[in-house]
């Protein structure tokens, strides 16, 4: 009786013991880590947030923003890919709903939305639909990527340069500056961040967001 009480005295140590030291490590000096990592790049550990000049903060730089005119009111705006949660054809919701629309390659309701989409982007930029990029006609897989192709970029720089009166050389420089590549240089293709372009236009939230 006595060997087995001091068997069992001696494993609930041994067991504390590593509830205590498992306590230590991951409740305590993990965290600890990954919060002292994320402080390298404070930015992308508070949502890579989008600052203008005045301070106020405009969005982010991982979520897509399309800001919308009114009918017929001049449009300033470099614009993303369908944003936002399924409704319309542009999907021009919240991003903060943001849902896909489940719609397969044969859906002919998902073949309607993209030629309503194709005829709407032709007319506001004035050009022939066939001219429209692939990618200004679907959404990204999250529905939320601020990214568009440089291709779909460059259909809107005529109207962003008349819009904003400014040259379409001026234009072209803004959204170089912030097309990033291909991550690790091989991997997907070079994107143009819509809400970094819009910021360097002038083109903030009505409202202001300090920090």
């Amino acid at each position: 009786m006595k060997m087995i009480v001091t068997g069992l005295l001696r494993q609930s140590v041994a067991a504390l013991g590593m509830l205590l030291g498992l306590t230590l490590i991951l409740g305590f000096a993990y965290p600890a880590a990954v919060w002292a990592i994320s402080r390298v790049d404070s930015s992308s550990a508070e949502g890579s947030r989008l600052v203008d000049a005045s301070g106020c903060v405009v969005g982010s730089s991982l979520i897509g923003l399309d800001p919308q005119v009114p009918t017929g009111a001049p449009d300033p705006y470099l614009h993303a890919r369908v944003l936002g949660a399924e409704g319309a054809p542009m999907a021009t919701g919240d991003p903060s709903a943001s849902a896909a629309s489940n719609q397969g390659p044969n859906s002919v309701i998902l073949l309607d939305n993209i030629e309503d989409r194709r005829a709407f982007i032709a007319d506001r930029e004035g050009v022939a639909p066939q001219a429209v990029p692939a990618d200004a006609v679907t959404g990204s897989g999250s529905g939320l990527d601020p990214h568009i192709s440089p291709a779909y970029a460059e259909l809107q720089v005529p109207r962003l340069a008349r819009e904003n009166r400014l040259s379409p050389e001026v234009i072209r420089s803004l959204i170089a500056a912030n097309t990033q590549g291909r991550q690790w240089g091989f991997l997907g293709e070079p994107g143009v961040d819509v809400p970094s372009v819009n910021l360097a236009l002038g083109h903030g939230p009505a409202t202001c967001h300090t920090r």
